[in-house]
């Protein structure tokens, strides 16, 4: 009788997330039912240090969108970074290295953390979230017209001109909106 009900319940259970891929668990979205219940693809920025001094020139980008050992050399050449100089005091540039280093793409379990590093070869150390195969993947479709050549956007490091909820850490396709052009759905 025991082995019979774990049994079915272990049935049902692996029934259930079958029909969840089967419904379509695209970007995170997981579907039980009518309910619809959205996760983020990588962690949401929660490092106050790390949002005034990085986000105050550019998107605080989620540490899950690099490897430790990206940040690493990005943090260890912040007197020349990307030609403008971002040193910080000691204290602060300390604190914001172990958020980075302890949030980063190697250490974290969200979705497309994991699809970054898998994409990444390892002795592979891009400085720019665009570099990464799995960005360049997802965004190639993408005419350039949409992004060069439009001037709300200009390049593919904009996250937020068209991902709308990249604050949150959602990259989904349900949340792009490319400035001056329809939904995007490839």
């Amino acid at each position: 009788m025991k082995t019979t009900i774990i049994l079915t319940t272990t049935t049902f259970l692996l029934l259930l997330v079958g029909l969840q891929f089967a419904l379509g668990d695209n970007d995170g979205e997981k579907r039980f039912g009518n309910t619809f219940k959205r996760s983020p693809d990588v962690a949401s920025v929660n490092n106050q240090a790390y949002i005034n001094e990085c986000g105050s020139c550019h998107m605080a980008y989620p540490p899950g969108l690099l490897p430790k050992r990206s940040w690493k050399k990005l943090m260890n050449g912040l007197e020349d970074h990307f030609e403008d100089n971002a040193e910080l005091e000691a204290d602060v540039e300390t604190e914001i290295s172990q958020y980075l280093f302890n949030n980063s793409a190697d250490n974290s379990d969200y979705r497309r953390s994991r699809k970054i590093m898998r994409t990444l070869a390892f002795d592979e150390t891009p400085l720019r979230i665009t570099e990464i195969a799995y960005i360049r993947r997802e965004h190639n479709k993408i005419p350039t017209a949409m992004i060069k050549h439009n001037n709300k956007v200009v390049s593919l490091s904009n996250c937020t001109a068209c991902h709308q909820n990249a604050d949150k850490g959602s990259f989904s396709e349900r949340d792009i909106s490319i400035p001056g052009y329809a939904g995007w759905e490839d």
